[in-house]
């Protein structure tokens, strides 16, 4: 194998209690590079895309990228890749931290989990000495308390990812914690590892990871250190403020939606801001490993009403437990937000559900006897409680428990859910931004942000200012977010470093590390294989093109108020010349050209 890669993969069969260690396929590595696209395809040539996401048929995948780890600005992301309980889709979540280098010093690319255990067990990994343990005494507790407990038992310095009592319990949204604040968050990847009785993964490892040339390698990333320091999001707004920088910038362009997508500004904005953040809970940054941006937030709370710890709110837990809500109460939002990540839910989906659920009972389809307490737009602590009730799938809970989607469609008002097959948008109106209208409707995992951010040229102006309505051009735009992104998801570098650098600087660094001799247009058809990949195990498993669309809110009814008050989704407008520019045919299939073309065929 060449340098920048292990070359192992660890698999572990849960049903027989069993590890054993494999060659990495060299030329799936070569086709896929790592992280998302490697983890997809072992996942497409394993699983069935007909299999219960939540039976033991299904596998788990944990995937590193060539880049992690090694000494380049932000390259400490891993994917979690499975078939997802909620959506029914491809799966595929990333976080970062320490943990995901911590896999590769321990000599593993990627583990692979298969079958399900017949008790609770975790994984402890000390380089080449690996073994399930009992993890009876760890079932039922928090994240964070988990991590302390194995590293008391296992190893002081190990990295844990885990899941907590949301994954145990099934709920279809949970997600999986390492180092206790950074979590592979979407997609219900959670619920798949608590179905498998597997609660963590602790790694050790005292090795590195080699470059094939060190001294290109070293050049190419302090290049990479150089454009993000003078880069206005990942030098300035990012460090300044983290991700909530975007709650008044997102507000004031009029696209940020509120009370469940009724309106698009949010009287209540300012109050449950990163500024406002700032000025009360912050108590430090926080960076992933080898990161110069340093987003992360370490907040306390002290009040009467709330009291906590931790990371965060992120600007999309704001919103999503914020204005979605219609909450402008900063410390029910970071209170939930804790909440979340001690037992181990997704945010966005976990608010959205909430934001859905108060729509319902605010038309009258909800009863206050039925969810036990009054529950209208704007009760900060009525949104707490749902959530913690949510997370321990219990009372009300349990219905919250099956995201937003089935909420509604058990109320008979399925189109009252804000979601893309099934996974609920997260805090930018696609109705606002035409270009993340298309792609949320064409993600292959749902209304996602993170597969292609079109907020950054459309709202940001990066790497050049679009009109966020126009329609011409979004196609293509949408097209080569979407590859580009596969690609740093693949070669284990953290998204936010796309807005400082690009193709070529990615290129550069994976031909370093690697000694691949890509260039950048032989990069994106990387990102492209990737993408249809992910199609063709979406269309297998029933996910057919009639949900590449929106719902009827962004579609028919027009923004109500602010900036862009009359601006629905233009939808319809870009969706044949995506297709066309995929090399689909017209009903969004990919033809067999385009296949071959690829090596899918």
């Amino acid at each position: 194998m060449g340098k920048g890669w292990i070359g192992k993969v660890l698999r572990v069969n849960l049903t027989a209690g069993t590890c054993a260690v494999e060659k990495l396929n060299e030329a799936w590595a070569r086709e896929y590079l790592g992280g998302r696209g490697l983890a997809s395809k072992y996942l497409c040539e394993e699983v069935d895309p007909g299999v219960d996401p939540l039976g033991p048929e299904n596998k788990l995948i944990f995937a590193a990228g060539p880049l992690t780890g090694t000494y380049g600005a932000a390259n400490g992301r891993y994917m979690a890749v499975t078939k997802s309980p909620l959506s029914g889709t491809i799966a595929s979540s990333n976080s970062g931290g320490y943990f995901p280098s911590e896999l590769r010093y321990a000599g593993y690319d990627l583990i692979i989990f298969e079958g399900k255990s017949p008790r609770p067990v975790y994984l402890q990994i000390h380089n080449q000495n690996v073994k399930l343990a009992d993890a009876s005494q760890l079932w039922g507790e928090s994240t964070d308390r988990t991590e302390d407990l194995i590293r008391e038992k296992f190893h002081g310095d190990a990295k844990v990812a885990c899941i907590g009592p949301a994954g145990e319990r099934g709920v279809l949204f949970a997600n999986i914690m390492n180092d206790k604040h950074r979590a592979a968050g979407r997609s219900g990847v959670g619920a798949v590892m608590g179905s498998k009785n597997l609660k963590a993964v602790a790694v050790r490892g005292n090795g590195g990871v080699e470059v094939a040339d060190p001294q290109g390698y070293r050049a190419a990333a302090l290049d990479s250190y150089g454009l993000l320091r003078n880069n206005p999001v990942s030098g300035q707004g990012l460090p300044a403020l983290g991700t909530a920088v975007l709650v008044n910038i997102i507000n004031q362009s009029g696209a940020l939606p509120t009370n469940n997508f009724q309106f698009d500004t949010f009287a209540g904005a300012e109050a449950i801001s990163g500024e406002k953040l700032a000025e009360t809970y912050l108590k430090r940054n926080k960076s992933c490993l080898g990161c110069v941006i340093g987003c992360g937030r370490v907040t306390r709370l002290s009040g009467a009403a709330y009291q906590g710890s931790g990371e965060g709110p992120e600007y999309e837990s704001i919103w999503a437990l914020g204005a979605a809500c219609g909450v402008a109460d900063l410390a029910a939002v970071t209170k939930a937000n804790y909440l979340c990540n001690e037992y181990g839910m997704d945010t966005i989906t976990a608010g959205a559900t909430v934001a859905c659920a108060m729509e319902l009972f605010e038309k009258g389809l909800l009863s206050e006897a039925e969810v036990g307490m009054p529950l209208p737009f704007g009760d900060g602590a009525a949104m707490v409680k749902l959530i913690e009730l949510t997370a321990k799938n219990e009372g009300f809970g349990q219905k919250l428990a099956l995201g937003s989607y089935r909420l509604a469609e058990l109320y008979g008002a399925p189109e009252l859910s804000m979601s893309v097959k099934k996974l609920e948008f997260p805090a930018y109106d696609g109705r606002g931004l035409q270009g993340m209208a298309l792609q949320y409707a064409t993600s292959n995992r749902g209304a996602c942000h993170v597969r292609g951010y079109l907020v950054s040229p459309e709202i940001l102006g990066l790497p050049e200012k679009l009109d966020p309505q126009a329609v011409e051009g979004k196609a293509s735009w949408t097209r080569i977010f979407q590859d580009f992104t596969a690609v740093v998801d693949s070669v284990g570098v953290c998204l936010f470093t796309t807005f400082a650098i690009g193709a070529p600087q990615v290129t550069r660094l994976l031909n370093a590390a690697t000694g691949l001799t890509l260039d950048e247009e032989a990069l994106l058809v990387v990102g492209d294989r990737i993408w249809n990949l992910e199609r063709q195990f979406n269309l297998k498993a029933g996910v057919d093109p009639s949900q590449d669309t929106l719902p009827k809110r962004l579609l028919e009814e027009p923004i109500p108020d602010g900036p862009l008050q009359g601006a629905t989704a233009r939808l319809g407008e870009m969706l044949p010349e995506y297709y066309r520019l995929r090399g689909w045919s017209a009903e969004g299939v990919p033809t067999e050209a385009k296949l071959q073309s690829l090596g899918l065929s």
